[in-house]
């Protein structure tokens, strides 16, 4: 009996801790500061500061070579500042003296002449100083011969605020704003966002949508199809958190109001976000094309053998459809591409899902990097 008390009494507490987990997740404050859990995956999290003692003055400190770097300050609408690191794209980088002396910040507007820019969101916790990320500007200066201008949001890094939906778009704005300040044009700018990134990402391109403003493209990688959607695998959570989310970021609620090239891709080895969230966001893209999705009542044991045969007719006729509308390229060892040509908005849909790159390296993948430059003619500049 004592074994069989002492397991009670375990279970009993272990029940409590997860009462209490739930309720938690109710407070927007710890909404903020949670994530990167298997509860709430992708919500604010300002309080990793990945790598600690960060010198965003010294950019060199992290791998990229000098003067090919400035690091920067930008204002936002409501009188935020954020740090950002401006990336000299390689081929303008070579183009200078061996060791140029010139401060990379000076260049800025030569070089937005001279190459398209990246306008790159990170994902959440850490910092534009994270390693992951240093790889990205590397390979997006160097593979795609862009230059790249990597922000952190208010509340990341160096950047005054704390951070909500609505500010953080501010900070994507600024950053766009600023570019465009400087020399660049909208149809020199490709947005990519990287997981909680791509949330920004979306919010950003419908605003420059709705305002008649085409950017090059917008890559979203790793993305999630909505914030609420890793709620479903916890028992008895959903409903109660849904209602008192406070930063939604709701990607595929935005689909209609996103114009221009659109390309996502995802690892099947995401263990953080699955790729299923990018199937699901394609979807979204082609839905309006498709046969109204069958759906079958509560009970659906209880259907007579002519209700299956019309939901199968059904199935098999969107199924059609679908493979009529998409182009499927399949690449040994690397994955599967995925073609959609949304004539009604005059814009081209690219899912790109791939074997390996997990979560943080995604964009990293070289055979990534060149759907890219592909979709957004990228690597055919001089």
């Amino acid at each position: 009996m004592g074994f069989f008390q002492a397991a009670r009494k375990v279970f009993a507490g272990l029940g409590i801790l997860y009462g209490i987990a739930i309720v938690a997740l109710t407070v927007p404050y710890l909404q903020t500061q949670l994530s990167k859990t298997p509860i709430v995956n992708d919500t604010l999290l300002t309080s990793l500061r990945i790598p600690w003692g960060s010198r965003y003055d010294a950019p060199e400190l992290y791998g990229l070579a000098p003067n090919k770097t400035a690091n920067v300050k930008i204002g936002t609408a409501d009188n935020e500042t954020i740090g950002a690191w401006f990336v000299l794209s390689e081929p303008f980088y070579q183009s200078l003296p061996q060791i140029p002396t010139s401060h990379p910040i000076d260049l800025i507007p030569a070089a937005l002449k001279a190459h398209p820019t990246i306008l790159f969101l990170h994902g959440n916790a850490g910092t534009r100083a994270y390693r992951a990320r240093i790889h990205h500007y590397t390979a997006f200066s160097s593979r795609l011969r862009a230059n790249v201008l990597a922000i952190d949001y208010r509340g990341y890094g160096d950047s005054t605020g704390s951070p909500t939906e609505a500010g953080v778009l501010r900070d994507a704005r600024a950053a766009w704003d600023w570019l465009i300040e400087r020399g660049a044009t909208a149809s020199q700018i490709v947005i990519v966002g990287h997981s909680l990134g791509t949330g920004i990402s979306a919010l950003l391109s419908a605003e420059l949508s709705d305002e008649g403003i085409s950017p090059r493209g917008v890559a979203l990688l790793s993305p999630f199809s909505s914030i609420s959607k890793p709620l479903a695998m916890i028992p008895f959570a959903t409903d109660l958190v849904q209602k008192t989310l406070v930063h939604r970021f709701d990607t595929d609620r935005l689909v209609p109001r996103m114009k221009g090239p659109i390309l996502i891709a995802h690892a099947e080895n995401d263990w953080d976000i699955p790729y299923t969230h990018s199937v699901a966001l394609f979807d979204t893209f082609l839905d309006p094309f498709l046969p109204i999705s069958p759906s079958l009542p509560q009970n659906a044991a209880a259907l007579s053998h002519e209700d299956w045969s019309a939901f199968n007719t059904q199935l098999s006729l969107r199924n059609s459809v679908r493979a009529e509308l998409i182009s499927t390229s399949v690449l040994h060892n690397f994955g599967t591409l995925q073609q959609f040509n949304d004539t009604a908005h005059g814009r081209k849909i690219l899912y790109v899902q791939s074997l390996a790159g997990g979560h943080d390296y995604l964009g990293v993948q070289e055979g990534v990097q060149d759907a890219i430059g592909e979709m957004f003619h990228l690597t055919d500049q001089a």
